[in-house]
């Protein structure tokens, strides 16, 4: 038998955003190859997290409902990210976050991002998937909860005040959002992400390290 689909019930219309994610990990894999510690800001459904090659996964959501989205070997934490509680120094291999920073104000990214330089190994890497507010000027702020505005001009000198290199940075990588009507299947993002020219990509995709 089966097992149970978390998403029935809950966001139906989403159901097949693992299969998205899937193809959206195996992309981000090749910029992180050997992972023993893996944190994500804002896991929401745990569809990076659940996925990721990793030894050890860490999440940290806000919404106790995510609880139920988490695989079982996940340590997902109900409780702020900004300051990176119990993160010890320089033991994160990998830290992720999608759509995260965007939401957060010049005081907590100030918090956040000396945290962040200092959970990271030194061959450790910081990778974002971000709304490119050059290519979604007029749809950025339709979240309300948008307080920071990050293009592919300005994220690179955002990072570089807490001493974090930008090593790669894609303009466009994805479309603005997966709440859509258009299908979600595995196969055509894995297509998408492998044109050399993304139509309607409005986030964009960076990669740090310590600089």
């Amino acid at each position: 038998m089966s097992a149970p689909n978390p998403y029935v019930g809950a966001y139906p219309h989403l159901a097949g955003r693992r299969a998205v994610w899937a193809a959206i990990v195996r992309f981000v894999a090749r910029d992180a190859p050997r992972v023993g510690t893996l944190v994500e800001l804002g896991a929401g459904y745990c569809d990076f997290l659940n996925q990721f090659p990793a030894e050890r996964r860490i999440g940290f959501d806000l919404n106790p409902e995510m609880r139920r989205f988490a695989a079982e070997d996940v340590e997902l934490r109900i409780e702020s990210a900004i300051g990176l509680p119990g993160i010890a120094p320089a033991s994160v291999d990998l830290l992720f976050a999608s759509n995260f920073l965007e939401h957060l104000d010049a005081a907590q990214l100030a918090e956040l991002l000396p945290r962040i330089r200092l959970a990271l190994t030194p061959r450790g890497r910081l990778i974002l998937l971000q709304p490119n507010h050059k290519r979604c000027a007029e749809r950025y702020f339709d979240d309300p909860t948008h307080r920071t505005v990050f293009d592919d001009a300005n994220v690179g000198a955002w990072l570089a005040r807490h001493d974090l290199r930008v090593v790669k940075l894609v303009p466009g990588l994805l479309p603005f959002s997966m709440n859509s009507r258009l299908p979600k299947w595995g196969w055509l993002t894995r297509l998408y992400l492998g044109l050399p020219v993304r139509p309607l990509a409005a986030q964009m995709y960076v990669v740090a390290e310590p600089a």
